[in-house]
């Protein structure tokens, strides 16, 4: 397939890519100076779970050697296309991002887990690591590029590792947890294609710089996927904590012809609301968690008056019957059961 026109390695390190890479390695950014700032920082593993980065890197380097680190770009989840964009525009900030976390939890190999039906930016990542290879910078971190095989359970980070490993992608009973034992029974660090997206940038500009750019209460930025009933549908960088009518406005407004009815928050597994809460914070817990609904990945899809809401939750409920992973019997028939009475005449 014809490959995006993104930023090129050299057009990146122009514009002053990998220097604080560089300056991880010659010592003059120490290890604990990073953790530091990724700690006063708000910046969350932004694939659905919303867990503290710092955290997560400090748990992985408190672990044995060696250690592993995977990048979920499965990115299965309804609605959700935000690191296809970012990876299709600016490949290397994601790459600068792995090689640091890669020097600072002591990482000797990395595998990159690529959703199947992004064939165009496989091509461009393999294409882009090589010149990173080549250039010298990858020296202390192998990384590999696997693709995934289009299962919606592979999403989740054990499912995904059983996968990497060559079997059948169903999630691990916990503990152990792949922070102590994950890839190959090794301890495994895993984080999203956004969340490694911020990693120069605080770095560069400071945990302070990270956090003003959200809302009170809500400290960061979010990169949101806006679909449905808008009038420009897209990825839209907004302050933690945005609202649906917030990100409405920033799309323009909804399409022609529409009227606001109801959204999902966070992609298809993330519930439905109705307009009349549009003006709940979309951030991790709060609010939202109080309705029974959460903002996972960030995937915002926006329904209108001339949407049957019935039908939505049809359609939804059909997607989880065809993507169980089959393991659990509520969740495997319980699916299927669902729909056929949401399909039933009465």
């Amino acid at each position: 397939p014809d490959q995006p026109k993104c930023l090129s390695f050299q057009e990146y390190c122009n514009a002053n890519g990998y220097s604080i890479y560089k300056e991880c390695l010659d010592g003059s950014r120490s290890v604990e100076e990073i953790i530091k700032n990724l700690s006063r920082s708000n910046l969350r593993g932004l694939g659905g779970a919303g867990f503290p980065t710092a955290k997560k890197w400090e748990i992985v380097r408190q672990q044995p050697t060696p250690r592993v680190l995977v990048v979920n770009i499965d990115e299965g989840e309804p609605g959700t296309f935000k690191d296809r964009l970012y990876l299709s525009q600016d490949p290397h900030r994601m790459i600068e991002g792995i090689l640091i976390a890669a020097k600072v939890v002591d990482i000797e190999t990395c595998y990159i887990y690529m959703r199947d039906e992004y064939p165009e930016i496989i091509a461009l990542l393999r294409g882009e690591l090589d010149k990173v290879r080549a250039a010298g910078l990858a020296a202390h971190v192998e990384i590999q590029l696997r693709r995934g095989a289009g299962a919606y359970i592979c999403g989740e980070e054990s499912a995904m590792i059983e996968s990497i490993e060559g079997k059948r992608g169903l999630p691990r009973h916990r503990p152990p947890y792949v922070a102590e034992q994950g890839i190959f029974g090794r301890p495994t660090l895993v984080n999203n294609v956004e969340t490694l997206h911020w990693i120069r940038d605080i770095v560069e500009n400071g945990a302070d710089w990270f956090n003003a750019q959200g809302k009170p209460d809500h400290p960061g930025p979010r990169s949101y996927s806006v679909s449905g009933r808008v009038a420009r549908p897209g990825v839209i960088v907004a302050p933690a904590g945005s609202t649906v009518n917030d990100l409405i406005s920033l799309c323009g407004g909804m399409a022609d012809g529409h009227i606001f009815k109801g959204y999902l928050p966070g992609g298809a597994s993330g519930g439905i609301l109705p307009a009349s809460k549009g003006d709940i914070p979309l951030d991790f817990g709060g609010a939202l968690a109080d309705e029974g609904c959460f903002v996972g990945s960030h995937a915002v899809v926006v329904l209108s008056d001339q949407d049957n809401m019935w039908d939505a939750a049809t359609n939804l409920m059909k997607f989880f019957a065809h993507e169980s992973c089959g393991q659990c019997t509520p969740c495997r028939n319980g699916t299927e059961k669902a729909v056929a009475m949401m399909e039933a005449t009465e």
